[in-house]
């Protein structure tokens, strides 16, 4: 069968780039075209995305998609979930997106449930952990305030279909990342509308919803000529990012739990039907669609931004490591001499990560530690126990046995921390693939074409050609004692108990 060749643009909340994947022979090869920032624009008191910027970065990977000479199937974006832009009556965009991190939604899910709706409520109808930057929240927020961008609003455009429609004129509303916005109904897989009427919105602004897989139209005539990649179609992958990471996890059954690993950790399972009740409201687990009809069970977690931020202080001080380094000094150091839950609220946003992670020992009756390598062994260590908590939810969940951790995102190429969990979590962990969410853009645009035939298929030929790696248990008596310590300590925290 003849080549074909597909364009995944996969945007991030720091940072994008435009991916070509070609497939041949059932063969998948994937390559990086362009990389180009995402950065929040501070205006005022507010905090917005630069649309029209992410726009030029598009055009600028269309041009380098064509100099490759090859024939361009489709493209697919895929982006961070909840934001918006809202489209007028003529058909221009109003301004530029509101970011999740504006702070006008701080205290909106409390007034909404005190003033429309229950929290129990809200839950009830939507699945979706409560987080005060979601949709629902950000647009109480703008109707509070009677912001002039929502009463002028004819349309409102998730991230990822806000940017097809300026590539294709096009409007849609993709299912998985409408999924994320606490607007729609898992069961219905439509937007709940009382939630919007209730407080004076029209749920007209919502188009009707289209699964991923579906053709949203072709580059226009003006933009096909400027790129020359010509009039290729614009297919509506999973258009949330950890979707479509999700679809590129190589497993070779149901039975699995996956964890997308980054800055951000997100691990769940993937079932037939939403899971909403009293005990997972009570964990603050979400559904959010997937891909094939499936839902998303799953659980924020913090991931590496606990490092990350430490090695961001030890730069400033003058100290700057490489990886091999850090795994080093954490192999070096002793285990399990400090616990720590990577959630707890102080590691948020603190303003120097080492000294939070020293006060959050002091206050919980711990020695902080010593050195760079106790500080670094303590998060691999926390993130791992972590991990363990979580998956035990899912176990409690989940209609089948977990029989495998898939670990996916960048956070799979770090081996300490997989051996580690996998040590943790009792089961094999399987890492890889790192590039999985442009893989999965690039796998349900083929899906589109006509090239795979089910979401099976394409974890099946991922598995043939994507590269993983295997890191099986061990230590299991040492860190079943280690977990319990953690527990004590973490529902220690939780009532306001220092141990």
């Amino acid at each position: 069968m003849n080549p074909q060749h597909f364009i995944a643009f996969d945007l991030g909340a720091t940072s994008g780039r435009t991916v070509l994947g070609t497939l041949s022979d059932g063969e998948l090869r994937v390559r990086e075209l362009t990389r180009f920032p995402n950065r929040i624009l501070a205006l005022g008191s507010h905090f917005y995305w630069n649309i029209f910027s992410l726009y030029e970065h598009l055009c600028d990977g269309l041009r380098a998609a064509a100099r490759e000479g090859v024939e361009i199937t489709s493209v697919g974006i895929d982006t961070w979930g909840v934001d918006f832009a809202f489209v007028g009556s003529d058909g221009s965009l109003l301004g530029m997106p509101y970011a999740y991190r504006d702070p006008h939604t701080e205290g909106a899910p409390a007034e909404y449930f005190a003033k429309v709706l229950s929290r129990k409520e809200v839950y009830a109808r939507t699945g979706i952990q409560i987080m005060p930057f979601n949709s629902l929240y950000q647009l109480y927020a703008l109707q509070k305030k009677g912001a002039s961008q929502l009463a002028a609003a004819a349309k409102l455009l998730f991230m990822p279909d806000a940017l097809s429609y300026l590539l294709t004129g096009e409007m849609v509303t993709e299912y998985t990342i409408a999924s994320t916005s606490q607007l729609l109904n898992p069961r219905t897989r439509k937007i709940e509308s009382e939630l919007l009427e209730k407080m004076g919105i029209d749920p007209s602004l919502f188009g009707d919803i289209v699964m991923p897989g579906h053709r949203i139209g072709l580059l226009n005539e003006q933009l096909a000529a400027e790129t020359g990649v010509g009039r290729v179609p614009v297919v509506a992958v999973a258009g949330h990012d950890t979707a479509s990471a999700v679809a590129a996890v190589p497993a070779e059954n149901e039975w699995f739990a996956y964890l997308s690993s980054g800055t951000w950790s997100l691990m769940g399972i993937e079932v037939r039907e939403p899971v909403i009740n009293e005990r997972t409201a009570a964990c603050n687990i979400t559904n959010e669609g997937g891909v094939g009809g499936t839902t998303r069970l799953l659980k924020n977690i913090t991931g590496m931004w606990l490092l990350e931020e430490c090695l961001k202080a030890w730069a400033r001080e003058g100290k700057e490591y490489t990886y091999s380094e850090l795994v080093g000094m954490a192999h070096s150091a002793a285990p399990f001499r400090v616990f720590i839950d990577p959630d707890d609220e102080s590691f948020a946003h603190p303003v120097c990560m080492p000294d939070a992670i020293a006060e959050y020992c002091e206050r919980t009756g711990q020695q902080a530690p010593r050195t760079h390598g106790e500080t670094v062994r303590a998060i691999f260590e926390g993130l791992a126990l972590k991990y363990r908590m979580v998956l035990d939810d899912f176990r409690s969940l989940a209609p089948f046995p977990i029989e495998k951790l898939h670990v996916i995102g960048g956070g799979s190429k770090n081996a300490l921390l997989n051996q580690f969990t996998a040590d943790s979590v009792g089961i094999p962990v399987v890492a890889g693939p790192a590039e999985a969410t442009a893989i999965g853009n690039i796998m349900m645009q083929a899906y589109a074409a006509g090239r795979v035939g089910s979401l099976a298929e394409m974890r099946r030929m991922i598995g043939r050609y994507v590269p993983t790696e295997t890191f099986l248990p061990g230590n299991g008596e040492v860190w079943n004692r280690a977990y319990e310590e953690f527990k004590t300590r973490v529902a220690g925290v939780a009532a306001g108990q220092s141990k």
